[in-house]
């Protein structure tokens, strides 16, 4: 069938782009700045090559029309604040006498001054720097930024488009500052700030943008009526500027609902909105609202968060349809390409047949090129590319890897019993005390150490042939009694083996899965300059053999004081990975926890007493949407439940989430029945302890006292203050201490420090509590 040429050529375009660099030159840059080996204008020359070689590949694949502005040192949102002028006075000082080492002071906190609270961005693993204002708020327009990199883009001969968040996912996404009462309504605000936004605008249109996007992904969640009444009067409002570029306002991560007719309605000349599958419902939105006519509509056709090829006979038939709905129809991925690794080309270890199925950030700006001309000039134009698409996705659906007869029988064979603890928690906790004589307000870490030079070195002596596996399993084993060593020196109750031996927390249990595909240099952006390498989950998921049994085992050779299992749950498991596509993620995490359960119960049987499943995932992966909730968090606790429930009741299972919003999920967290769960706190100020006392949360729990992700150590006085907030709400029979996060990330000097600051303040803390606690 031919499609119907678009009345002007579709444009190609993308929301925006990985920033790192084929080998991650921005990390490197960055991490030089911070030790004082790379100079600022060094920093600021790699960036500007970034972005020179982002644009000059954007265009020679034959994008019209490229972004600017989403580049970022550390966070887009972090660059909104300070674009509006909204930092927080305990950091004005440092910006004031530099302003890059004041924006890093602002994402990670010195020794003397606290970072910006840390927390998911929307429903993927990226992680943002959360606005603190208050109705002492003043804001202040700086586009220095901005208007410098469409500038660049000028240069060079492009055709820019700035990306700025937009006001109000701006103020949805913030809380309200340090001071201020809990119930301040940053979005209050909005009249305060859509001047400044128009003297941006203002601003980048004398600098030449003929267009200029506003991302409003917080619209696609549920709104209130006043909250929409909000985006309607801010878009009045931007819409009716006379001295502004065009707008084009972008939604993604699903289906706008009751804020597109707000959207439709508003002056601006474009929308953006995701037409994959998480926003399929959007197309007939779209017409029931009579379309968008004399706007432009960029539509989001590619999936921008997955690794898998496009459909292009799906996405053309969507396309067709969408041209009777709008005076311009352009082609786009469904969000920035920012989830995604930078090139699938660069994979040369996975199977070929599989690569066929694979589309990064450069195949996805490919696939939008070939379908915008295929929109424009009909398929006839396209018809070798829509060929050898078909072809692609036939071998993957006739694929041997996709289907394994008795992992679905195993799966299929699941009852309700697999999936409960023998025993109900309050008899179980009487015989975990009994078994780990444990003292009050018990202290552990989350399980991973630093990650040394040395061990960096002897990974990358063993793949080089430098060392045989007998010499690097030795530096494994001198790296755990390091580590064990010291830690019962500091006195801390229950011991990890520090994992030396892994790579990454869902990397290293799926290259020991099947169904499982490791890559090379598919980097993702986790938050700053912390880059994951997401597996690709492509088929049915089974344990070969044991994954962590050894070298736990051998650790609690090592030491009389209990050591910690440690495993990643697989709600994780699913999110951190970029799953398969052709069955419900439900299925896929049944597979997952079956595999768990296996390792769970080998665990146990080699001696170990206590082990942690963790599930930092389990917030993030929540639906944007509450009509969808339960579902999810029926298949999500399942999961865990099956993982978990196969062991003894004197064996202690934990789990642990960190750096998201807690609140609307605690009931989940309580059906998770796990006897301990440890949460990132410190930098949220006790607020998820607050809010599982509010819950009525009947078991043990770890609220963080040391934020890892910042390079301050946390005095012994700041982790007692921290302690005492989590006993205004748990008690201390229940509650233990812990940092917010695995220690991977960190220097042993620091870490050293801080973990005898936090032991220090359990002891200080339990000498103050009542004998009868005691």
């Amino acid at each position: 069938m031919t499609a119907k040429p678009a009345a002007a050529a579709a444009r190609a375009t993308v929301y925006g782009y990985p920033r790192q660099g084929q080998n991650r030159e921005l990390k490197k840059a960055i991490e030089g700045y911070w030790k004082g080996r790379v100079a600022a204008d060094t920093l600021r020359r790699t960036a500007a090559e970034l972005r020179r070689g982002t644009w000059q590949q954007l265009a020679e694949a034959g994008v019209h029309e490229v972004p600017t502005g989403d580049f970022s040192y550390y966070d887009h949102v972090l660059d909104t604040s300070v674009m509006v002028g909204a930092v927080p006075e305990r950091h004005r000082e440092a910006v004031r006498t530099d302003a890059l080492d004041g924006y890093f002071a602002m994402a990670r906190g010195t020794q003397d001054v606290a970072p910006l609270e840390m927390t998911k961005w929307f429903d993927t693993n990226y992680h943002y720097l959360v606005p603190e204002l208050g109705p002492d708020t003043v804001f202040t327009a700086d586009s220095a930024k901005q208007v410098a990199e469409l500038k660049e883009a000028l240069a060079l001969g492009h055709t820019p488009r700035p990306v700025l968040v937009g006001p109000v996912t701006y103020l949805l996404l913030a809380k309200a500052a340090p001071g201020v009462a809990a119930d301040f309504e940053p979005l209050t605000l909005l009249d305060r700030l859509l001047p400044v936004y128009a003297e941006v605008l203002a601003d980048l249109r004398a600098a030449g943008a003929e267009w200029v996007q506003l991302d409003e992904p917080a619209l696609v969640q549920d709104r209130t009526p006043a909250e929409l009444n909000a985006a309607a009067r801010a878009y009045r409002e931007l819409g009716s500027l006379t001295d502004r570029s065009k707008l084009l306002v972008a939604s993604y991560f699903g289906r706008l609902g009751e804020a597109l007719p707000v959207l439709a309605k508003s002056p601006v000349e474009g929308l953006a909105l995701d037409f994959t599958e998480s926003g399929a419902a959007n197309l007939a939105d779209l017409a029931a609202a009579g379309g968008l006519p004399g706007k432009r509509l960029v539509a989001g056709v590619v999936n921008g968060r997955n690794i898998w090829i496009n459909d292009y006979e799906k996405s053309l038939a969507t396309l067709g349809t969408l041209l009777g709905l709008a005076d311009q129809v352009d082609v786009s991925a469904s969000s920035s390409l920012l989830h995604v690794p930078l090139d699938a080309a660069a994979e040369h270890d996975i199977d070929p047949q599989v690569a066929r199925w694979l589309a990064f950030a450069r195949q996805k700006t490919q696939e939008i090129v070939v379908l915008a001309r295929g929109l424009t000039a009909g398929t006839e134009a396209i018809a070798a590319e829509i060929a050898a698409n078909r072809a692609d996705l036939a071998s993957r659906t006739d694929a041997v890897i996709t289907r394994d007869p008795a992992v679905r029988a195993r799966t299929a064979a699941i009852t309700d019993a697999d999936g409960r603890r023998s025993q109900p928690y309050a008899e179980r906790t009487v015989a975990q005390r009994a078994h780990l004589g444990l003292p009050l307000l018990p202290t552990t870490t989350i399980g991973s150490f630093p990650q040394t030079t040395e061990l960096r070195t002897a990974r990358a002596d063993l793949r080089a042939g430098r060392i045989d596996e007998a010499g690097y399993e030795e530096r494994i084993k001198d790296e755990i009694r390091e580590v064990l060593s010291f830690q019962e020196k500091a006195g801390i109750d229950v011991l990890v083996h520090g994992e030396p031996e892994r790579n990454d927390m869902v990397q290293y249990f799926a290259e020991q899965l099947t169904g499982y595909l490791a890559t090379q240099h598919g980097w993702v952006q986790s938050y700053g300059t912390r880059y994951v390498r997401p597996p690709v989950l492509a088929g049915d998921i089974s344990r070969p053999e044991p994954m962590t049994v050894r070298w736990t085992a051998y650790a609690q050779s090592l030491t009389e004081r209990p050591v910690k299992g440690m495993l990643t749950g697989p709600v994780t498991m699913l999110a951190w990975s970029f799953v398969r596509d052709d069955q419900p993620l439900g299925e896929t995490a049944r597979q997952v926890a079956l595999a768990l359960r296996d390792e769970v119960n080998d665990l146990e049987a080699n001696g170990t007493s206590v082990i942690q499943v963790d599930e930092p995932a389990l917030r993030e992966t929540l639906p944007l949407r509450a009509a969808e909730h339960a579902a999810y968090l029926e298949w999500a606790t399942e999961s865990f439940r099956l993982a978990t429930s196969g062991v003894r009741p004197d064996t202690q299972i934990h789990t642990h989430m960190c750096y998201a919003e807690f609140g609307d999920i605690v009931q989940a967290i309580d059906d998770l029945d796990a006897d301990v769960i440890s949460l990132e706190a410190a930098r949220s100020h006790m607020q998820v302890a607050r809010e599982l006392a509010a819950h009525g949360y009947p078991r043990e729990a770890g609220p963080g006292v040391y934020d890892i992700h910042s390079p301050r150590i946390p005095s012994t006085e700041e982790a007692a203050a921290l302690l005492r907030k989590g006993l205004e709400a748990i008690p201390a029979t229940r509650l233990w201490v812990n940092p917010d996060c695995g220690l991977k990330t960190r220097g042993w000097p620091e870490t050293r420090t801080s973990l005898e600051n936090l032991v220090a303040a359990a002891r200080e803390i339990r000498a103050e509590l009542p004998t009868e606690a005691a």
